[in-house]
């Protein structure tokens, strides 16, 4: 990536992070002495320490830490006079390693291994520019979002389990499980005893008020709750389960909201962004994936030197070591793992969108890949689309991209034509 010339930089900080305190190591600019401190991670704190370096060295101070995004880090981004610079942790902990085989781990020595590894590779290394808020604040939304829905797929186990223990004819009722229509189905009749229960006109008019058009479906419901058989007459299993499935219904319940909520945030903010209609209309983007695609490249052009850089960061280009005779190719380990779950969900999502895509998808499970290992590979050749695209602010026409292929004389436009 590329860096900035930091020759007029007054001091060097490396920074060892903690919950409740920072260790920090202080090297003067043009000076070999250091000096080693530590204050709390509190807020007064924090701008006492800041302050005071300012008052002393004036001008830029770099800070290399091992974050970039966090609270110490937003802490620091208030000051102007700051300029961060992120130290991958991995990195770390082997330079670490290369001067102490022991492992031995100590906060104010990994402070001054991080201004270390700056002052001695400072072209290794980008600054931290924040982009726009709105860009920030789009990224924020859409990586709580994923977490939220991680959630619900949890509590959607979790309740499925539960059920199967007392209740399982629920779970033959409906097909989804994450819905409104599900958790006040089972918040109002929790048991099989209650369900069977109920007038038939009260269930009936339970579903439609919740868009359950579909007489057949309905009438198929009422059946089903009219025959079914309890799976145990135990108090004990089903007092307890039932308990266990309210109180899941209600965390999926306000997990749902959420989502929903974040949905229209994201939906709001998404379109006043300049690059929005690019990653919008790509094939399968949708308005779920569209925006989490626009963040992933987000608006720092100059970032990268190509294509083949940022599918290095992205955790999109395989790794390849080798050592005599051998060699061996692998996933990348070390990347934003968002960032690189977001292109490959997108890819997987063109397999039937993009005639080109679908058809590499099979070209690649014909030579034996796994659909992983083909969503994979169809996700490096679509970063590489999307960052030509995105440099060019280009928005992407496959049939302009399938007239390049057939220039290339492509082998995979041949094998468009042979299923055509």
């Amino acid at each position: 990536m590329k860096s900035q010339s930091g020759a007029d930089f007054t001091a060097f900080i490396g920074l060892d992070w903690a919950d409740t305190k920072h260790d920090v190591c202080v090297q003067a600019a043009g000076c070999q002495e250091r000096e080693f401190g530590c204050f709390p991670h509190q807020v007064a704190a924090i701008e006492k320490w800041a302050r005071s370096i300012h008052r002393r060295f004036g001008g830029h101070i770099a800070v290399a830490l091992e974050l970039s995004k966090g609270p110490i880090v937003y802490a620091l981004q208030k000051y102007d006079f700051f300029v961060l610079f992120p130290v991958n942790p991995s990195m770390l902990a082997k330079y670490r390693q290369a001067f102490k085989p022991s492992r031995a781990k100590d906060d104010p020595t990994d402070a001054e291994l991080a201004l270390d590894l700056v002052l001695r590779h400072r072209d290794k290394f980008t600054p931290l520019r924040p982009q726009s808020v709105k860009m920030r604040t789009l990224l924020y939304l859409v990586e709580q979002r994923r977490r939220l829905v991680g959630d619900k797929t949890r509590y959607t186990n979790r309740l499925g389990n539960a059920l199967k223990q007392y209740y399982p004819q629920a779970l033959d009722w409906f097909e989804q499980r994450d819905t409104v229509l599900f958790c006040d189905f089972i918040t109002r009749w929790p048991t099989l005893t209650q369900v069977k229960r109920a007038r038939k006109a009260t269930l009936t008019t339970f579903f439609k008020t919740h868009n359950v058009r579909f007489d057949r479906l309905i009438d198929a419901r009422l059946q089903a709750i009219k025959v079914a058989m309890p799976l145990t007459h135990d108090v004990a299993v089903i007092n307890t389960h039932k308990l266990y499935a309210l109180a899941l219904i209600e965390q999926l319940r306000a997990t749902l909201k959420a989502i929903h909520d974040y949905d229209k945030e994201i939906a709001a903010i998404a379109p006043t962004l300049s690059d929005y209609a690019l990653f919008n209309a790509l094939p399968g983007a949708g308005p779920k994936l569209a925006p989490r695609l626009l963040v992933a490249f987000g608006e720092q052009r100059d970032r990268f030197a190509g294509a083949n850089e940022f599918q290095m960061y992205a955790g999109i280009a395989p790794v390849t070591e080798r050592s005599g005779n051998k060699s061996w190719v692998h996933w990348r380990w070390q990347c934003p793992t968002f960032l690189r779950q977001t292109l490959v969900e997108w890819a997987g999502q063109t397999i039937n969108k993009s005639f080109w895509a679908g058809t590499y998808y099979r070209q690649q499970i014909a030579k034996g890949s796994s659909h992983q290992t083909a969503v994979r590979a169809l996700a490096f050749k679509w970063t590489r689309i999307l960052y030509c695209c995105w440099q060019t602010r280009t928005p992407y026409d496959e049939s302009k991209y399938l007239e390049a292929l057939r220039r290339r004389g492509s082998p995979l436009l041949k094998r468009l034509s042979e299923t055509m």
